[in-house]
């Protein structure tokens, strides 16, 4: 996908190390552990539980605290994977901006930051790390991402290309949006009232990121290259909680969806009408 050059004018980004609240931090295992936790288990196969644990653990101050990096070209300029998530960014800023503005909501519109984080990472959610994969934070409107997860993506789920790294920060980028319509909030709220159904509203909520990330290559689609498309949905596949879990969790207990809805959720994105990916959850 050819996208244009980052300018740091447009975009919100640092760099961080280490991770830790002073003095025990968060306190017990919130929603932000609970969010990391199943990213852990369905990108990399890690036991929700054994992943919520480690959470804990960074909370509770076992891994150092970092200042982090503000200097935007140097992070963005540091390797071509942070390049990428930098012109990413850019994009997403303004074909996401130009939606709002579109719809008349242009003054709800707040850029995310990106966090291109090494090892572990403090947030307003808790703690994560590396092998937790990427994550969107809507406590501090922060993306985070460890850049290394790309090699795992193409080596281990075997979803190589640049589309497919695209894919990841786009749709971490969906749930800012879901943050800002106020549809994250809606679907926190049915949870807690219905936790029978928390896994099936997650489910729901996952797939409408992914039909986000296909709206902005769906409005950017003179830049796609051919075989970006396929790039994009071997990685939307490879992330299928039925693929991932190898059939060892039930249906019931899926949080992101199996690999033909994802697939499936990114293709109607990229009609490039946000429209149709609010009916996924049917409340905005």
């Amino acid at each position: 996908m050819r996208l244009n050059p980052f300018d740091t004018g447009n975009i919100n980004v640092r760099s961080s190390s280490g991770g830790g609240f002073p003095g025990g931090g968060a306190g017990g295992i919130g929603c932000g552990t609970i969010i990391i936790a199943a990213i852990g288990y369905f990108v990399f196969g890690m036991d929700p539980f054994q992943t919520a644990s480690v959470v804990q653990g960074v909370q509770q101050g076992q891994v150092a605290s970092g200042p982090a990096n503000t200097d935007e070209q140097a992070i963005c300029t540091s390797g071509p994977y942070a390049t990428e998530a930098c012109n990413a960014l850019q994009s997403l800023n303004q074909t996401w901006a130009g939606v709002f503005q579109a719809q008349g909501f242009g003054q709800q519109f707040r850029q995310p930051t990106l966090d291109l984080y090494s090892g572990g990472v403090r947030t307003a959610c808790g703690n994560g790390s590396s092998s937790m994969g990427p994550f969107y934070c809507p406590g501090d409107q922060t993306i985070y991402i460890d850049t290394s997860f790309y090699d795992q993506l193409d080596r281990q789920l075997g979803a190589p290309g640049d589309f497919a790294r695209y894919y990841v920060i786009a749709h971490e980028y969906g749930h800012h949006i879901q943050q800002l319509t106020g549809i994250a909030d809606q679907i926190r709220s049915a949870q807690q009232q219905n936790p029978r159904s928390a896994n099936q509203l997650q489910v729901l909520m996952e797939l409408q990121a992914d039909c986000y990330a296909g709206v902005w290559a769906g409005k950017n689609r003179n830049l796609i290259e051919p075989g970006d498309i396929e790039e994009g949905m071997t990685a939307a596949s490879s992330i299928g909680d039925d693929r991932l879990t190898g059939g060892r969790v039930s249906s019931e207990n899926f949080t992101h969806g199996t690999s033909a809805q994802r697939s499936q959720a990114l293709r109607l994105g990229l009609e490039g009408d946000d429209r149709k990916c609010d009916a996924i959850t049917n409340i905005r």
